[in-house]
């Protein structure tokens, strides 16, 4: 006897195929077609992070929106960084976090800078009076088929953007970070199962699973628990704008077992979970959110 409460993974979420889109990067989710469900109308809190504050990087749009929009709905301040470019979707974030009576900081600009990687910390302890929870999700990627066609300039950005960035956010950020404080890192599927075309990408999700198993060992005797989340393919700016080929846009998602790709709003909840009490015996710990596909 089936159950009408239960839904169907498979068809849960858009399950046909993505029309091919291309749009320059960082490029804006809310001209993607269709646009990225980030729990904007779906996701409801119960108050799991009240008072908590906390800082979001790629927090305008796709995975990082949608946990911004969680952590909101669960009573946290939140501050979310993201490149100028993408202000319009920042916008919408900033009215969607003050719809919940909660704080928010907007912080434009680029994550390759030291300078400004730290200089977020501090705006965000300025301006909500300290900072309790790092979630650091915003990434690079562009699809590039041969290695000899990695351009410097793109292998620097890539690592820049993914891998220094968390370096030095995270240094700035320690001595604000009290025992309870949670670092939730992003990796990838391709931190496992490596695509032939993101050689470089997959390689700094390769090191941000080493990076947070080594960092949850060093922060544990400080009561500060660090973990990752790994999504498979999910339906954000990132694919649109050169980080899969436009000829693989319609079938994006369909390798996986559930048959579709996965929606920042499905990963809000571990986010959530990641940065709570719940999970305080969790840490160095590597969340696979993958419609099927295997981490290891």
């Amino acid at each position: 006897m089936s159950n009408e409460q239960n839904v169907n993974p498979l068809d849960e979420y858009f399950n046909g195929k993505f029309p091919k889109q291309p749009q320059s990067p960082p490029g804006l989710q809310k001209e993607m077609d269709p646009v990225p469900d980030c729990g904007e109308a779906t996701y409801k809190g119960n108050d799991q992070l009240k008072g908590k504050r906390i800082l979001v990087t790629g927090g305008d749009s796709g995975i990082g929106r949608a946990a911004a929009i969680a952590y909101a709905r669960e009573g946290a301040d939140v501050a979310i960084v993201y490149l100028p470019e993408e202000q319009p979707d920042a916008d919408e974030v900033k009215k969607l976090i003050e719809a919940e009576n909660q704080k928010a900081v907007l912080l434009p600009g680029d994550l390759r800078s030291e300078d400004f990687s730290k200089e977020i910390v501090e705006k965000t302890v300025s301006e909500l009076g300290g900072l309790d929870v790092l979630a650091l999700v915003a990434g690079k990627q562009q699809s590039t088929s041969n290695i000899e066609d990695i351009t410097t300039e793109q292998l620097t950005s890539t690592f820049e953007t993914n891998i220094y960035s968390m370096f030095w956010t995270i240094q700035a950020a320690l001595p604000h970070l009290s025992e309870g404080a949670s670092i939730i890192t992003t990796s990838s599927i391709q931190g496992y199962s490596p695509s032939e075309n993101l050689l470089d990408y997959a390689s700094t999700k390769f090191a941000i699973r080493g990076f947070t198993i080594a960092l949850a060992k060093q922060l544990a005797p400080k009561g500060i628990r660090v973990n990752s989340i790994a999504p498979g393919p999910i339906w954000t700016a990132l694919q649109v704008t050169g980080g899969q080929p436009q000829d693989s846009i319609p079938e994006f998602g369909k390798e996986t077992p559930l048959k579709r790709a996965g929606q920042p709003a499905e990963l809000a909840h571990q986010y959530v979970y990641l940065a709570s009490e719940k999970s305080n015996y969790v840490t160095g710990e590597i969340s696979g959110i993958t419609g099927g596909l295997p981490l290891g």
